[in-house]
Protein backbone atom coordinates (compact mmCIF):
# COMPACT_ATOMS: atom_id res chain seq x y z
CA UNK A 1 0.00 0.00 0.00
CA UNK A 2 1.63 3.26 -1.08
CA UNK A 3 4.45 1.67 -3.05
CA UNK A 4 4.62 1.17 -6.77
CA UNK A 5 7.10 -0.98 -8.62
CA UNK A 6 7.65 -0.02 -12.23
CA UNK A 7 10.26 -1.23 -14.68
CA UNK A 8 11.59 1.58 -16.82
CA UNK A 9 14.77 3.07 -17.95
CA UNK A 10 16.62 5.03 -20.51
CA UNK A 11 14.18 4.30 -23.32
CA UNK A 12 11.25 5.87 -21.52
CA UNK A 13 13.27 8.85 -20.31
CA UNK A 14 14.71 9.40 -23.77
CA UNK A 15 11.24 9.26 -25.31
CA UNK A 16 9.98 11.86 -22.82
CA UNK A 17 12.95 14.15 -23.46
CA UNK A 18 12.58 13.81 -27.23
CA UNK A 19 8.87 14.56 -27.03
CA UNK A 20 9.41 17.66 -24.92
CA UNK A 21 11.80 19.01 -27.56
CA UNK A 22 9.52 18.02 -30.45
CA UNK A 23 6.67 19.89 -28.76
CA UNK A 24 8.74 23.10 -28.82
CA UNK A 25 10.13 22.74 -32.36
CA UNK A 26 7.31 24.57 -34.17
CA UNK A 27 7.80 27.63 -31.96
CA UNK A 28 11.58 27.54 -32.46
CA UNK A 29 11.18 27.09 -36.22
CA UNK A 30 8.81 30.06 -36.41
CA UNK A 31 11.24 32.24 -34.47
CA UNK A 32 14.11 31.19 -36.75
CA UNK A 33 12.09 31.94 -39.90
CA UNK A 34 11.05 35.35 -38.53
CA UNK A 35 14.67 36.17 -37.69
CA UNK A 36 15.77 35.11 -41.18
CA UNK A 37 13.06 37.20 -42.85
CA UNK A 38 14.09 40.13 -40.65
CA UNK A 39 17.78 39.69 -41.43
CA UNK A 40 17.39 39.30 -45.17
CA UNK A 41 14.26 41.44 -45.54
CA UNK A 42 13.21 38.74 -48.00
CA UNK A 43 10.92 35.74 -47.71
CA UNK A 44 12.65 34.09 -50.67
CA UNK A 45 16.10 34.23 -49.07
CA UNK A 46 14.69 32.98 -45.77
CA UNK A 47 13.04 30.11 -47.65
CA UNK A 48 16.32 29.19 -49.33
CA UNK A 49 18.06 29.02 -45.94
CA UNK A 50 15.22 26.99 -44.43
CA UNK A 51 15.29 24.51 -47.30
CA UNK A 52 18.95 23.68 -46.57
CA UNK A 53 18.17 22.25 -43.12
CA UNK A 54 16.95 18.83 -44.36
CA UNK A 55 20.20 18.36 -46.31
CA UNK A 56 22.00 17.53 -43.08
CA UNK A 57 19.49 14.83 -42.19
CA UNK A 58 20.68 12.74 -45.14
CA UNK A 59 24.14 12.62 -43.61
CA UNK A 60 22.80 11.94 -40.12
CA UNK A 61 20.79 8.93 -41.26
CA UNK A 62 23.65 7.52 -43.34
CA UNK A 63 26.14 8.15 -40.52
CA UNK A 64 24.01 6.34 -37.95
CA UNK A 65 23.46 3.43 -40.32
CA UNK A 66 27.13 3.17 -41.34
CA UNK A 67 28.42 3.26 -37.77
CA UNK A 68 25.67 1.12 -36.28
CA UNK A 69 24.83 3.86 -33.80
CA UNK A 70 21.36 4.59 -32.46
CA UNK A 71 18.93 7.48 -32.51
CA UNK A 72 18.46 8.85 -29.02
CA UNK A 73 18.16 12.11 -27.16
CA UNK A 74 21.79 13.10 -27.74
CA UNK A 75 21.41 12.38 -31.46
CA UNK A 76 18.43 14.70 -31.48
CA UNK A 77 20.49 17.41 -29.79
CA UNK A 78 23.17 16.84 -32.43
CA UNK A 79 20.60 17.37 -35.18
CA UNK A 80 19.46 20.63 -33.59
CA UNK A 81 23.08 21.81 -33.38
CA UNK A 82 23.67 20.70 -36.96
CA UNK A 83 20.67 22.73 -38.10
CA UNK A 84 22.26 25.88 -36.71
CA UNK A 85 25.52 25.16 -38.52
CA UNK A 86 23.73 24.45 -41.81
CA UNK A 87 21.73 27.67 -41.47
CA UNK A 88 24.94 29.59 -40.81
CA UNK A 89 26.62 28.21 -43.96
CA UNK A 90 23.64 29.21 -46.09
CA UNK A 91 23.50 32.69 -44.53
CA UNK A 92 27.21 33.25 -45.17
CA UNK A 93 26.80 32.26 -48.81
CA UNK A 94 23.65 34.31 -49.42
CA UNK A 95 25.12 37.33 -47.67
CA UNK A 96 28.12 37.18 -49.98
CA UNK A 97 25.84 36.95 -53.03
CA UNK A 98 24.10 40.14 -51.86
CA UNK A 99 27.46 41.90 -51.38
CA UNK A 100 28.60 40.89 -54.86
CA UNK A 101 25.37 42.18 -56.41
CA UNK A 102 25.71 45.43 -54.41
CA UNK A 103 29.24 45.77 -55.83
CA UNK A 104 27.73 45.82 -59.31
CA UNK A 105 28.23 42.23 -60.44
CA UNK A 106 25.43 40.70 -62.52
CA UNK A 107 23.43 38.15 -60.47
CA UNK A 108 24.82 35.08 -62.28
CA UNK A 109 28.39 36.28 -61.79
CA UNK A 110 27.63 37.27 -58.18
CA UNK A 111 26.40 33.74 -57.39
CA UNK A 112 29.49 32.15 -58.92
CA UNK A 113 31.86 34.62 -57.31
CA UNK A 114 30.22 34.29 -53.88
CA UNK A 115 30.39 30.49 -54.12
CA UNK A 116 34.09 30.67 -54.93
CA UNK A 117 34.87 33.20 -52.20
CA UNK A 118 32.92 31.38 -49.47
CA UNK A 119 34.05 27.85 -50.44
CA UNK A 120 37.27 27.90 -48.45
CA UNK A 121 35.87 29.47 -45.24
CA UNK A 122 32.89 27.08 -45.23
CA UNK A 123 35.13 24.05 -45.84
CA UNK A 124 37.59 25.14 -43.15
CA UNK A 125 34.80 25.68 -40.64
CA UNK A 126 33.43 22.24 -41.44
CA UNK A 127 36.87 20.62 -41.13
CA UNK A 128 37.65 22.26 -37.79
CA UNK A 129 34.23 21.40 -36.37
CA UNK A 130 34.60 17.77 -37.44
CA UNK A 131 38.14 17.70 -36.03
CA UNK A 132 36.84 19.01 -32.72
CA UNK A 133 34.12 16.36 -32.61
CA UNK A 134 36.34 13.38 -33.46
CA UNK A 135 37.34 12.79 -29.82
CA UNK A 136 33.64 12.64 -28.87
CA UNK A 137 32.96 10.14 -31.63
CA UNK A 138 35.97 7.95 -30.90
CA UNK A 139 36.02 8.22 -27.12
CA UNK A 140 32.75 9.79 -26.06
CA UNK A 141 31.13 6.53 -25.13
CA UNK A 142 27.52 5.59 -25.60
CA UNK A 143 26.28 9.00 -24.49
CA UNK A 144 28.17 11.40 -26.76
CA UNK A 145 29.04 9.16 -29.71
CA UNK A 146 25.60 9.39 -31.42
CA UNK A 147 25.60 13.18 -31.12
CA UNK A 148 29.08 13.44 -32.60
CA UNK A 149 28.18 11.06 -35.43
CA UNK A 150 25.04 13.06 -36.21
CA UNK A 151 26.93 16.34 -36.42
CA UNK A 152 29.98 14.96 -38.26
CA UNK A 153 28.14 13.05 -40.96
CA UNK A 154 25.43 15.69 -41.18
CA UNK A 155 28.05 18.38 -41.74
CA UNK A 156 29.87 16.36 -44.39
CA UNK A 157 26.72 15.93 -46.44
CA UNK A 158 25.12 19.29 -45.76
CA UNK A 159 28.27 21.24 -46.56
CA UNK A 160 28.69 19.54 -49.92
CA UNK A 161 25.00 19.85 -50.73
CA UNK A 162 24.66 23.42 -49.45
CA UNK A 163 27.51 24.61 -51.65
CA UNK A 164 25.65 23.19 -54.64
CA UNK A 165 22.01 23.65 -53.67
CA UNK A 166 22.01 27.22 -52.33
CA UNK A 167 23.32 28.76 -55.59
CA UNK A 168 20.81 26.71 -57.60
CA UNK A 169 17.91 27.67 -55.32
CA UNK A 170 18.96 31.31 -55.50
CA UNK A 171 19.02 31.12 -59.29
CA UNK A 172 15.56 29.52 -59.36
CA UNK A 173 13.92 31.76 -56.74
CA UNK A 174 15.31 34.95 -58.26
CA UNK A 175 15.09 33.80 -61.90
CA UNK A 176 18.77 34.38 -62.57
CA UNK A 177 19.83 33.71 -66.14
CA UNK A 178 23.34 32.62 -67.11
CA UNK A 179 25.51 35.50 -68.26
Amino acid sequence: PGYLFEIGGETEESAKANQSIVDQLPIAALIIVLLLVGQFNSIRRATIVTLTIPLGLIGVILGLLMTGSYFGFMTFLGIISLSGIVINNAIVLLDRVALEIADGHPPADAILRASQLRLRPILLTTATTIGGLLPLWLGGGAMFEPMAIAIIFGMLFSTALTLGVVPVLYSVFFRVRAA
